[in-house]
């Protein structure tokens, strides 16, 4: 053997000693739990080794190390121990990790990694799907359909220019905030609150809102009223509540789904909240102070004999509708005391309110006049005009023509006129005709000729001083037929017999 091939030999020899010398090594020392590694990036690649080879114990070791480390990026740690601990079958540690994960790197999507199908029949790992995970239960999709439908009734009134200004505001306003609120619950209760952070406290600034807004509705509908500047003392409440909400409404969206992620996972219930407790409990008192002078307003508004049955009904509806809300919302604030966040009486108080969204959605498209206080409907359920197809322009074209046929040619004086007569004039239908009547001057058929005879009757008596005509001569000259039945609509239009009326005339013409 020459000298080269003994040197070759023997380097070969050294280069096999360093390199089975250094594994040797470096595999002692992972086996020493208490040494720690020269080199971060070797501990993090046997790390990775061990778990691909799924010696989960021994990268669990080297995870937890690598974790402590400044600089590192803690969530790739964290998931790595997640899906160690669940390759394992400890759920609890696993499902611990995976909590701090969400923490610094909020992505469900990770849940279902296949790591995880060892645990995912747990009760613990059940927990978290239930806690972060997107949802589409039935009340979750029932509070987004009810709020949809709000969001629809709400541009619908926005827009309407018939309904009048104020009246228009103010139950735009009401509309809103309960498709707001019932909008909220449907992303809690879905936990797309996590996908969306700045959902975080959306509606408890309209809080105060509730009963102000009904109130004033009611005091412009029932009694016409003109609003001051003064009113606004209203809205003290909500400024109050809204500049304590600033600084948690000016956080960003890390920030606040930081506070939820913290909340949720150290299952801080709502009843813990100082500050929630008390906007309820005023909340509550809100509503039960505005509900008592609405109460007030609607009894003094049924006493009036000129309020017609179809407007006590639409308030008598949002009247009750809105009790049966500050009942539930008592409801509610028991519950959460007593940290009761789900079942039946939970969602009583957001049921409640979806019943007011639904009704102003049901009126809003039916009978949009209701909001100004006058309504043209008896039937709760089932409009007397609802599909006619009589359209607005055509309406007010009959209307027009229908008043020219009674102020200029005077046909009620006809003694055998009919709504069928009255439809062949105005060339449409009886049904159209008498929607017309109805809709336009809030009269049936029968009242609005009655109303035009007694109108011309009275002027015939008051211009006959020398009292030349005879009661039955102005009787048939304004359409009756006979002396009874002018009498009776007479005395129900003016409380006097015709008779009366006349004996009355110098007295009247003095006033």
């Amino acid at each position: 053997m020459g000298p080269s091939k003994v040197y070759t030999f023997l380097l070969f020899l050294l280069a096999t000693k360093i390199v089975f010398g250094a594994i040797t090594t470096s595999y002692t020392i992972l086996e020493n739990k208490n040494v720690n590694l020269a080199y971060p990036q070797d501990s993090i690649r046997w790390a990775d080794y061990y778990y691909n080879i799924q010696r989960f114990d021994k990268a669990i070791l080297l995870y937890e190390k690598g974790i402590e480390r400044k600089g590192v990026d803690k969530s790739k740690f964290l998931k790595k121990l997640a899906l160690c601990e669940a390759g394992l079958g400890n759920a609890g540690k696993s499902t611990n990790y995976l909590e701090s994960y969400f923490l610094l790197e909020f992505n469900t999507d990770f849940l279902n990694h296949e790591g995880f199908d060892r645990i995912r029949s747990s009760e613990e790992f059940m927990t978290i799907l239930n806690k972060y995970s997107s949802k589409l239960n039935f009340w979750a999709f029932f509070y987004l359909f009810i709020a949809f439908i709000g969001f629809y009734t709400f541009l619908i009134l926005n827009f309407n220019r018939k309904i009048k200004l104020p009246a228009r505001l103010l139950i735009c306003g009401f509309i809103f905030i309960h498709t707001y609120f019932i909008f909220h619950i449907g992303l809690l209760i879905s936990n797309y609150q996590f996908e969306y952070p700045h959902s975080y406290r959306m509606s408890t600034c309209f809080s105060f809102l509730y009963g102000p807004l009904l109130f004033l509705y009611f005091k412009k509908i029932v009694h016409n009223y003109s609003f001051k500047k003064s009113d606004l003392i209203h809205l003290i409440p909500t400024v109050l509540i809204l500049i304590y909400l600033i600084p948690t409404y000016s956080l960003t969206g890390s920030e606040k789904l930081n506070l939820m992620l913290d909340r949720v996972r150290n299952s801080t219930e709502a009843s813990d909240s100082d500050t929630l407790a008390i906007i309820v409990v005023l909340k509550l008192f809100s509503l039960i102070i505005y509900g008592y002078f609405i109460r007030k307003m609607y009894l003094k508004s049924i006493k009036r004999k000129k309020v017609k049955k179809q407007n006590r009904l639409w308030q008598r509806n949002l009247y009750h509708i809105h009790f049966l809300y500050i009942l539930s919302y008592f409801i509610y604030g028991i519950l959460i005391s007593n940290n009761i966040l789900s079942g039946f009486f939970f969602h009583f108080q957001v049921g409640s309110m979806a019943l007011m969204v639904l009704y102003i959605g049901y009126s809003a498209n039916i009978q949009p006049n209701v909001f100004n206080g006058v309504v043209s409907y008896a039937n709760r359920l089932f409009p007397k005009y609802e599909k006619s197809g009589l359209t607005t322009s055509l309406s007010i074209e009959l209307k027009n023509h229908l008043e020219q046929l009674f102020k200029n040619e005077k046909i009620y004086k006809e003694n055998d006129i009919s709504l069928e007569m009255v439809a062949q004039k105005l060339n449409t239908s009886r049904h159209n005709a008498s929607q017309v009547i109805n809709e336009h001057f809030n009269l049936s058929f029968h009242e609005l000729v009655n109303k035009y005879r007694i109108e011309e009757a009275k002027k015939m008596l008051i211009d006959d001083q020398r009292r030349n005509l005879n009661i039955i001569d102005v009787a048939y000259e304004v359409g009756y037929n006979n002396k009874v039945t002018f009498n009776k609509a007479f005395k129900k239009d003016t409380n006097l017999t015709p008779s009366q009326f006349q004996r009355e005339i110098p007295i009247i013409l003095q006033a």
